[in-house]
Parts: structure tokens; C-alpha cells; sequence
């Protein structure tokens, strides 16, 4: 490896580091609390049992015994691996669903590999390959990434399916970012057409009109990504402000709430494929939320990171909590499962509704 690609890795190493560390130590909220629009209507005679609610399901064909994914966090540096093998070792524990971050890191340098391929020493139900749209489609001198590579990926950690990140927010604020578009649904349908492929948003929702044309282009489900969980621009002023980078500082601060709302991206998004919604739950009450609105399953990341960074102990028992509070919206709405749970009745209020009513008109 010549000292352009030995640099490269550097730059890539240190943006995956600086990733987690702000991920983990700043504040990245949002002024509002999305999720807290969706109320689940009260049935003060459940007619069932808290110990007979079940929480299983299936989504692209692999049982879950909880309706859970752990989102894509991180991979492709020092203290990725013992990061994901903490991930990983609770997603087998509670049969849960898991992804990692971006693989190109690995693609482009096989030395890194481990930090995604240690998920595969675990018995996960479900596990998500990362790529990105942006590394589909020519970008400057960099060849796109074929089947070939996204066959790879999968293999790297035994993957389930390939999620297939679409973050041009992110890319606008990084000063390495990758910014052509041109060609990248064709290029994404291209991957569906040969791989299970996930088409995955990362903070900035995904609205109907784009939902419809991904399921023409033969995906297998979608991940909304949407507003109100960890801001990618936020992490992005960040680094620019560490950097002295004023224009990207202001940047990222512009578009730090740049995007659609998850709840209102779960119910446009809505096409008749699996939906993973992520972005912004805190608690299993906010997956009970998302399930109720159409979700398939909730995708978390941003409140299991500061647990995965101290011990699997600490990770255990957020999602003990988060499994618990999942049962006890259910019993508190009497759905005795999750089927019951998706026809339950969710009225939206707020910022949320006001959304989807402008949608409507």
C-alpha cells in the first residue's frame, strides 16, 4: 500500500473514532421529542396476563425474539471490535437483530476486517451487512464498489442482509465527504437485484415517494433513519468546530435538524415492506410506538452506545429494561403479541401530525 492509501486509512480511522467518541460525550438531541406524538390509547381491562405477552416476530425471514434491531454503529478502527463484540454478545443473549457500521473501511483495507467480522463468531438471528449508496456511483478517482464487494461484505460477517446506507446529510458537512448522487438508485437497484438489500437512511427519514421507487427497485425492506435520534450533521459540527473549520462548524449547525421525523417517515415509508425503525427511540414504550404506526421492528443505537463503551453487564440490562418496557406497553394496550400490537390503535399528535396533514393535503 502506497502512502496515499497508508493515509487514507488514517483519515478513515481517526473519522470512525471521532464518530463514537461525540456519538458518546456531546449532546446531539434534537429540540423535540418525536416519538412522545404517538400516543397508544389505554385498556384498563387488558384481559390478559403481563407473562403471556410474547414479543416475537419475524422480519426478512429470521425470528427475533424481540422486536429489536441494534442499529449500525461502528467498525473499521482500534475499538470497534471490542465495541461490536460487546453488541454482539447481547444481540445473541436476547436473539435480537444487529448491524454494523460501514464496511468500506474493511474493503479497502483487510486489516480492519476483524472489528466487523467478530459479530459472526455469535449465534444473531439477524445480522446486517453496511454499505453506502455514495460508494456505489463514481465519486472523483474512486471506483464504485460492484456485487463482487458487496458479496464480500456479507461474507465478512456473515450477513443476512446487506444494508445499503443512503447519508448525503452527513456527506454535505464532512470535508471528505462524497457528494455525487447521479445514478444511485440505479446503482442501488443493481445490488438489490443480486443481494438481499436493505435501503437504509441514516437521520434524515425517508419519505413515500422515494419509499416507492426503492421497492421497485426490488429492496427487501426499509430502515426509515429518520430525525430525532443521533444528527449526523451534529456530529459532523463537531469535528469541523475541533478542526477549526468554520464553514463546515456553520454547516452543521444549519442543518443539525435537517430531516423527516421517524414517526412521520414509519407511516409515509409505509408500502408494504418491513420497515426497521430507527432514529430516536429511547425506550421499548417508543418501539411499542413504532410497531403500533407500522413498523416492523425499532432500531436503536444512540441509548445502547454508552452501555456497549462500558460492559456487556451495562448493555445487558439496558436492553432488560428496554425488553420489560416493550411488555408492559403491550399488557397496558392488551396486545397479547405483536400482531395485536400492529393493529392497535395510535393516534398522532403534535409537530408529527402537522407533518403528515401538510403531506396530505
Amino acid at each position: 500500500m502506497g502512502e496515499e492509501g497508508e493515509g487514507r486509512d488514517r483519515l478513515i480511522e481517526r473519522r470512525k473514532n471521532d464518530h463514537v467518541e461525540i456519538c458518546a460525550k456531546e449532546d446531539l438531541s434534537h429540540g423535540y421529542i418525536y416519538w412522545d406524538d404517538v400516543k397508544l390509547v389505554h385498556n384498563p381491562l387488558p384481559e390478559i396476563d403481563l407473562e403471556e405477552v410474547d414479543i416475537s416476530t419475524t422480519i426478512f425471514g429470521r425470528k427475533l425474539n424481540a422486536p429489536l434491531v441494534i442499529s449500525a454503529m461502528t467498525g473499521g478502527y482500534g475499538k470497534a471490535e471490542q465495541i461490536n463484540r460487546n453488541l454482539a454478545s447481547v444481540a445473541e443473549q436476547f436473539g435480537i437483530g444487529m448491524g454494523v457500521g460501514s464496511q468500506r473501511a474493511a474493503l479497502e483495507n483487510p486489516e480492519v476486517a476483524r472489528t466487523y467480522s467478530v459479530i459472526a463468531e455469535f449465534d444473531i438471528p439477524l445480522r446486517i451487512g453496511n454499505l453506502g449508496v455514495p460508494q456505489l456511483i463514481p465519486q472523483g478517482l474512486s471506483a464504485p464498489l460492484g456485487i463482487e464487494e458487496g458479496k464480500k461484505a456479507m461474507e465478512m460477517v456473515d450477513a443476512h442482509v446487506l444494508a445499503v446506507h443512503m447519508n448525503y446529510l452527513q456527506e454535505i458537512v464532512q470535508p471528505e465527504g462524497d457528494t455525487r448522487s447521479k445514478g444511485g438508485l440505479k446503482a442501488l437497484e443493481r445490488f438489490a437485484k443480486a443481494l438481499p438489500v436493505v435501503a437504509k437512511e441514516t437521520g434524515a427519514g425517508i419519505p413515500r415517494e422515494t419509499a416507492l421507487k426503492l421497492k421497485k427497485a426490488s429492496v427487501k425492506g426499509l430502515d426509515v433513519g429518520g430525525l430525532g435520534g443521533t444528527s449526523f450533521s451534529a456530529v459532523e459540527y463537531y469535528r469541523a468546530r475541533s478542526a477549526g473549520d468554520k464553514t463546515r462548524t456553520n454547516i452543521g449547525k444549519t442543518f443539525w435538524d435537517w430531516g423527516i421525523p421517524t414517526p412521520v417517515a414509519v407511516v409515509l415509508a409505509n408500502v408494504g415492506l418491513p420497515i426497521i425503525a430507527t432514529g430516536g427511540l429511547r425506550s421499548g414504550l417508543d418501539v411499542a410506538r413504532a410497531i403500533a404506526i407500522g413498523g416492523s421492528s425499532g432500531g436503536m443505537a444512540g441509548r445502547l452506545l454508552p452501555a456497549a463503551l462500558e460492559s456487556k453487564e451495562a448493555l445487558e440490562h439496558e436492553l432488560a429494561t428496554i425488553v420489560h418496557e416493550l411488555k408492559a406497553a403491550m399488557f397496558l394496550v392488551g396486545a397479547k403479541d405483536i400482531k395485536e400490537l400492529a393493529r392497535t390503535r395510535a393516534i398522532v399528535t403534535g409537530r408529527s401530525k402537522e407533518w403528515l396533514d401538510q403531506l396530505a393535503e
